[in-house]
């Protein structure tokens, strides 16, 4: 007779934590249970699962909205770099994700991590940049960094 279980955790071949799934009810009893990798779905147990998820996406709703909110004041944000400049332009060093990542921090007051900010390679010559800073799934605004001769 198959058994409804909830999971607890990942179980190969069968789901992820929180999905509800009909088993034999042999393998619940022998091997899921005294695993402790899921639980019987009883009433009580489904109507708290339910307050978990309800609890999860509402923590999910919230930090989408602190991300969205985060990348909006990013994408307004111009970083101006003087640099050393050799022949043709090019810098003596270059800008990394490590100094946008500090500028950041110093001008704007934005902790961001620098390997957060997408960069696929240092920035070595003058100009104006956009640099994407990957915030989260599918939140990825662009700063502005301009780099500058450095007035002698």
């Amino acid at each position: 007779m198959p058994m409804k279980v909830i999971l607890l955790q990942e179980v190969p071949g069968l789901g992820k934590p929180g999905d509800v799934k009909t088993v034999a009810n042999g393998y619940a009893r022998n091997y899921l249970l005294p695993r402790k990798m899921v639980t019987a779905a009883t009433p009580a147990a489904l109507a708290t699962l339910q307050e978990r998820v309800a609890a999860e996406q509402r923590r999910q709703e919230k930090l989408r909205a602190e991300l969205n909110e985060l990348a909006e004041r990013l994408s307004a944000v111009t970083l101006t770099f003087s640099v050393r400049v050799g022949g043709q332009n090019r810098l003596y060093g270059s800008v990394t994700n490590q100094n946008i990542a500090e500028a950041l921090r110093e001008t704007q007051g934005i902790i961001v991590d620098r390997r957060s900010i997408v960069l696929s390679e240092p920035l070595r010559s003058i100009g104006t940049f956009k640099v994407p800073v990957r915030l989260g799934p599918g939140v990825e605004p662009e700063i502005t960094v301009e780099l500058k001769p450095e007035e002698e």
